[in-house]
């Protein structure tokens, strides 16, 4: 018995930051080429997804949003249990600084670009209601971290921040916010954990 549960778990391959990486930068350039077809074909405008007309309100909902992400991060992980969060989430401090940054960043990159650069904006076009793409796109954010269902809180961490970096895309039209948002709650959180800031239960 215990031999076939070492075969098991020899058998499941181990997380890898870098082969992540280089599948992230991949479909991310993929989105990045769909988001300019869109363009060239009037489905959306570079107005709508790098608008600097507001600047000082861009910066301040990136500082607040940030912040508070970060807080119910913390907040989160003194509440869930040990064996309720996911073990890639508890494996990330054992990564060195420059992986970890490179993995949130293009983590981050791609998944804006693709739900709220990409999804968002097309459920909006059809739709024409920002709360019905915002909720949408959650959704189907949720359905693309499969990995959170055999351990369900996970998708409360991941369904209010998806919320919040659809509302603020959609308050400055500049899918920066969301990016810049996304990565600096991830990698605050894990930062956290790496050096024994907090953790978990």
């Amino acid at each position: 018995m215990k031999h076939t549960k070492e075969k098991t778990k020899n058998t499941q391959k181990e997380f890898n930051p870098k082969d992540a990486i280089f599948v992230f930068s991949s479909f991310a350039f993929i989105c990045v080429a769909i988001i300019f077809i869109l363009i060239v074909y009037d489905v959306l405008t570079i107005q709508s997804l790098l608008s600097f007309g507001q600047p000082i309100k861009m910066s301040i909902s990136i500082v607040s949003t940030s912040f508070g992400l970060l807080l119910f991060g913390i907040i989160l992980a003194f509440s869930i249990p040990s064996k309720y969060i996911d073990d890639t989430n508890k494996g990330f401090q054992n990564y060195t600084l420059f992986s970890i940054f490179s993995f949130m960043f293009i983590g981050a990159l791609f998944e804006e670009l693709l739900f709220r650069g990409i999804i968002q904006n097309l459920i909006f076009v059809f739709t024409e209601s920002q709360w019905i793409a915002i909720i949408t796109t959650t959704l189907l954010f949720l359905g693309f971290h499969i990995q959170y269902f055999k351990k369900p809180i996970m998708l409360m961490n991941i369904a209010v921040p998806s919320l919040v970096f659809g509302w603020i895309y959609f308050e400055t039209n500049n899918i920066l916010a969301p990016f810049v948002v996304h990565f600096l709650m991830n990698l605050g959180i894990t930062l956290l954990f790496k050096y024994n800031l907090i953790k978990v239960k």
